[in-house]
């Protein structure tokens, strides 16, 4: 009933004008995002952060927020009409979307989309308001010992979750770790790894580095491949589907929701990964496997649905443990220090219309995407005419403008520009750059914990492992690397990647 109350209050906060306002544009431009090739919701968030600084809190990340969610649904249409995710948690969509395009059933393919998307943020939305108070509460008890040993976990986790060599997971963790301890000691002010140069004293901003590798990064690679995009349908007509897609789909739907409600909760996990695990359980318990890749709906519903509820609910741990799941959660904690705000479970005690707020403005965000994605496909395809070579010009100018406004420093530009350089060299050699993001946003936290800790153990480091929640933690974080390490585990993970 507590619940009941609170969602109540947050929707009163949540339908304020200018609330409401910002919700729909952080979805327009989320859904701009997916539909477009060559820009992610990660790279959008970091432009964006400079221009919420006027903002109050809540429409400034209810915006953010809507931003992500909404380049989930964004990526299904690209994928259904031309074959080219426009967000990399829409590539399975790809497999049987298209096929189904080129079958003259665009409509169907697209309606199961938003259906299952729709579907499966609402189930998401109310497991994030279930899951609120009950982990807000066990937040409370955590200490700086449990603190560091949680986020020792969730990097763990971005290294098992992570695609490619394990090793490269680590090295970009240690990196992102590295990177993060640029600028001024937090105690005593003694500059670390600045190299004589004055404007690293404060540190390299987050903005920086997570447009230089995931905007900068991804324009670079795009630019690569700038061939002609061949899309199936002009008109997209016939929406509805007909009965026995909706019972095919239903069953897909429900399955997706789970998994990407539960892997969207992991540190790591996220979107990407629960559109695979969904799309693989369909063809695990399918009667007819072999449909799979030739149109069967089935393959659309599941990953649509399961990208969605992996969105939404990777909101939990940052909302009440004050750690970032995957980038654009990392980013997410940059904007709430930006308005003053310590992620964590203060957020819910301290600051309730911030927290219901948000949660209840999910819930309006998936009804308004429903809204802005079908009727507007026809929009969508016309934007998705105009070649890369027009466009990537005028990303480029607003990721500059963007970086640049934070501290008006031609700098700030420069090493993103260099970060940019980086990420493509990563992203060409197999190097998963989600992982050094994370890193470096959890650096500076683990560092405090870490210090406070010590502190208070009096320098005796036997304190992470005496004390019970941050023994467990870390003896998860421990066999979690030891099993994904192993020759066996090590080639299946492998497998299922490559899969």
């Amino acid at each position: 009933m507590e619940t009941l109350n609170n969602l109540a209050f947050g929707l009163g906060v949540a339908l304020s004008w200018q609330n409401l306002l910002y919700c729909f544009i952080g979805c327009f431009l989320g859904t701009l995002v997916g539909v477009l090739p060559g820009i992610g919701p990660v790279a959008t968030v970091a432009m964006l952060l400079p221009f919420t600084f006027g903002l109050e809190p809540a429409p400034a990340l209810i915006m953010l927020a809507g931003i992500y969610y909404g380049a989930q649904y964004g990526g299904s249409t690209t994928s259904i009409l031309v074959n080219i995710p426009g967000e990399s948690s829409s590539v399975v969509t790809c497999l049987d979307g298209h096929e189904m395009a080129k079958q003259g059933r665009a409509g169907p393919a697209l309606a199961i989309a938003a259906i299952g998307s729709f579907f499966a943020g609402c189930v998401a939305t109310v497991l994030v308001a279930a899951l609120g108070a009950p982990l807000t509460s066990l937040a409370l008890l955590f200490g700086p010992a449990e603190y560091f040993s949680l986020m020792c976990l969730g990097l763990i986790f971005a290294v098992v979750l992570a695609k490619g060599s394990v090793l490269k997971a680590l090295t970009m963790i240690l990196t992102g770790l590295l990177l993060s301890m640029i600028g001024s000691d937090l105690e005593t002010g003694a500059e670390r790894m600045t190299w004589g140069i004055p404007e690293l004293s404060d540190g390299i901003g987050f903005v920086v580095v997570g447009m230089g590798v995931f905007g900068f990064g991804e324009i670079l690679r795009n630019l690569e491949n700038p061939g002609s995009r061949e899309i199936v349908q002009a008109s997209v007509t016939g929406l509805m589907p007909t009965l026995p897609d909706l019972k095919a789909a239903a069953g897909a739907i429900g399955r997706g929701t789970v998994i990407g409600s539960l892997l969207g909760i992991l540190p790591g996990g996220g979107a990407i990964i629960a559109s695979f695990a969904a799309y693989t359980l369909e063809k695990r318990v399918s009667k007819n496997p072999s449909r799979f890749g030739r149109g069967a709906i089935e393959g659309v519903a599941a990953p649509e649905s399961a990208n969605n509820a992996a969105a939404q609910t990777s909101f939990i741990p940052l909302l009440t443990l004050g750690i970032p799941p995957n980038p654009v959660m990392a980013l997410m904690v940059g904007a709430m220090t930006i308005h003053g705000i310590v992620p964590g479970p203060q957020v819910m005690t301290k600051q309730p219309e911030l927290f219901w707020g948000m949660i209840a403005s999910m819930w309006l965000g998936n009804l308004m995407l429903v809204v802005i994605n079908l009727p507007l496909v026809g929009v969508w395809v016309t934007l998705l005419r105009v070649p890369y070579r027009l466009l990537y010009p005028s990303i480029i100018v607003f990721c500059c403008i963007g970086v640049y406004s934070i501290n008006n420093s031609p700098f700030d530009v420069t090493i993103a520009a260099i970060f940019g350089v980086i990420g493509y060299w990563l992203l060409k050699h197999d190097f998963e750059p989600a992982p050094m993001l994370l890193g470096f946003v959890l650096g500076p936290l683990m560092e405090e914990n870490l210090r406070r800790a010590m502190l208070i153990a009096r320098g005796d480091w036997t304190v992470f492992f005496t004390r019970p929640i941050s023994a467990v933690l870390l003896g998860i974080a421990i066999f979690l690397l030891i099993v994904a390490a192993m020759p066996k585990i090590r080639r299946r993970r492998d497998e299922v990647f490559v899969e």
